[in-house]
């Protein structure tokens, strides 16, 4: 009873004041809203925000009586504190003081208004959680903000923010915090104090420098600082030990960072000015997965780039690479090498066109000093010993084959095999003596094959982490594949499934899903949210006629890929945009 009669006094010369025209919201949304806790006024074409959604949770019951907004039926004690307002979308210029008058709000999302400053009174709303401020036309950030200690994400993208509060350090909750597309020079040292920060975007700023503080930032995953003018990284970000993803395209960077962060997968530096890459550099790279080197002005790739023993994808396009070192082909685990626009000699132009495997095959035949490497059976199968035994690679691939020759297993003869490649074949199921190796295999590529359907012996390979059926006939996969808890990658591009595979929703490990160009017709996102590691989805190219607005709530998605279906909504502009676009479309569309 207190917040009503503090809304009231707030409120004394309410019957005094002069009429004037409101805009208004449907009745019927408000008596909802007073069911439910939450109100969706995005898109409405509102100038203001109309004085009874402030007063929605304070109107006493002579109020009530006079209000035609709360019907004969309707209790006004037994209404829920409003705790989720959507405001996106709309046209206004400012807000009132009295959003004060709401204090049990934990979402409160402005976005893409034209907001120009903020009152005072929002660092009242101490239960918020979620503040959405992005696309507007804010040039300071209040300190009042600062104040809101249960602050989970802070979005502030595409304004006009030149400097940040100091006090910005006091949000020791926040695990997000979107900065991107602003006026930014420079940033306060207390961002250091955010130590609960999980993902931090900075991205196309004017930054030149980044504080040494940022090194405290001990739960920080991704860390995006593109397009800025830096010319350098502070050592002390070596000491961030949760970072997974740095982004740093588009800067100034004439050397590598050296940063040993033991668990940083994700390095993207391309479009800088690198010209060499240091061996100390490469080394400290422990646990990189993806290196972005792309559009420098690298030279020479050092021999200790075979030390990157987790590589999966290594991107020099548009460098000044004349030479590779064959060792490169010794890297164990690299599936994605790309070389276009480098003035390389000695290799023929055709070869890089036909993709890794083929380019890795050529290195190797030029390593020296290597033991037999090849023996010819009698089946004519070229059984690699030196791939088996150094590479743990067990390859049969492009031979347009029916099945898989027992001789190449049979040279594996109780070795360890982690990558099995049986890719381009015209196998209809699945070889059965790989099952041999499921207790080291990691890695298969069946695709390019005649596969209509995926056998549950699969299931058996527990240690399998990443699986490529891409251009096979599948329409459904095992429900026994939900034994395979160690399972991050799927690819299923082109095949025949006509809706999300029931399976993969039960995979909680998974970090990449690839299902374009299939037949897919609806997904569940309630069950999605479930894939809390699930940072990629390609669903392009099927049959979705409408895309669920909560898919929007995934929120750990990285890259959605909706492209080629032909649902209307959301529109193909905003689709063009990207992920972040397309999510926070889907979010302020959920209806509440």
């Amino acid at each position: 009873m207190s917040r009503f009669k503090r809304g009231d006094k707030m409120d004394s010369l309410a019957g005094f004041r002069t009429e004037k025209t409101e805009p208004t919201v449907p009745h019927g949304l408000l008596k909802a809203a007073r069911k439910s806790g939450q109100l969706n006024l995005s898109g409405r074409g509102l100038t203001e925000v109309p004085q009874n959604v402030y007063r929605l949770n304070v109107d006493t019951p002579e109020e009530a009586n006079q209000n035609l907004s709360f019907g004969a039926s309707e209790r006004w004690w037994e209404q829920t504190e409003l705790t989720k307002l959507l405001l996106s979308s709309n046209q206004l210029t400012a807000l009132s003081d009295d959003i004060s008058l709401l204090p049990g709000l934990t979402t409160l999302d402005l976005h893409d208004n034209q907001l120009s400053s903020l009152p005072c009174t929002l660092g009242e709303l101490e239960q918020l959680q979620q503040l959405r401020l992005s696309h507007n036309r804010l040039s300071v950030l209040p300190v009042e903000v600062c104040v809101l200690k249960n602050l989970r994400s802070l979005t502030l993208q595409q304004n006009l923010l030149e400097t940040l509060p100091e006090e910005l350090g006091q949000l020791e909750n926040l695990t997000e915090l979107d900065l991107s597309n602003n006026h930014l020079k420079c940033l306060p040292s207390s961002l250091g104090r955010l130590t609960c920060l999980q993902k931090l975007d900075l991205s196309h700023n004017m930054l030149t420098c980044l504080p040494d503080s940022l090194a405290k930032l001990a739960s920080l995953k991704l860390l995006d600082c593109s397009n800025n003018q830096l010319t350098g990284v502070p050592v002390s970000i070596s000491e961030m030990l949760a970072l997974e993803q740095l982004f740093l395209r588009h800067n100034k960077l004439r050397l590598l960072p050296q940063l040993p962060a033991p668990n940083l997968k994700e390095l993207y530096v391309g479009n800088n000015q690198i010209e060499d890459l240091e061996a100390e550099q490469l080394a400290s790279l422990m646990a990189i997965s993806l290196l972005e080197l792309r559009d420098n002005k690298i030279k020479t790739l050092p021999e200790q780039i075979t030390l990157l023993s987790t590589l999966t994808r290594l991107d020099l396009t548009n460098n000044d690479i004349t030479t590779l070192p064959a060792s490169l082909s010794l890297l164990p685990n690299l599936k994605m090498l790309l070389l276009e626009g480098n003035p390389l000699r000695g290799i023929r132009r055709d070869l890089l066109t036909k993709g890794t495997n083929e380019l890795l095959k050529y290195l190797r035949g030029r390593i020296k000093d290597t033991a037999p490497t090849a023996m010819t059976l009698p089946s004519q199968a070229r059984v690699n010993l030196h791939s088996i035994k150094t590479l743990k690679l067990l390859e049969y691939s492009e031979k347009q084959a029916e099945n898989i020759p027992d001789e190449l297993f049979d040279a594996v003869a109780g070795g360890v095999v982690t990558t099995v490649n049986f890719s381009k074949n015209q196998l209809t199921t699945l070889p059965t003596r790989l099952m041999e190796l499921q207790s080291s295999v990691s890695e298969v590529n069946l695709g390019f094959n005649r596969l209509t359907c995926c056998s549950p012996d699969i299931c058996k390979l527990l240690q399998l982490t990443h699986i490529d059926l891409r251009n096979n006939q599948l329409s459904e996969l095992p429900s026994e594949l939900e034994n395979l808890t160690k399972l991050r990658s799927v690819i299923l591009n082109y095949n025949r499934f006509k809706s999300f595979p029931d399976v993969l929703y039960q995979i909680v490990s998974l970090e990449t899903v690839l299902l374009g160009n299939n037949q897919v017709g609806s997904v569940d996102p309630g069950r999605l949210t479930r894939l809390v590691h699930l940072s990629t989805l390609d669903l392009s190219n099927n049959d979705l006629l409408n895309i669920p607005p909560e898919l929007g709530l995934c929120t750990n998605l990285r890259c959605l890929s909706l492209e080629g279906n032909p649902f209307r909504a959301p529109r193909a502009a905003i689709v063009a945009r990207g992920t972040d676009a397309v999510m926070e479309y889907l979010r302020s569309r959920i209806v509440t």
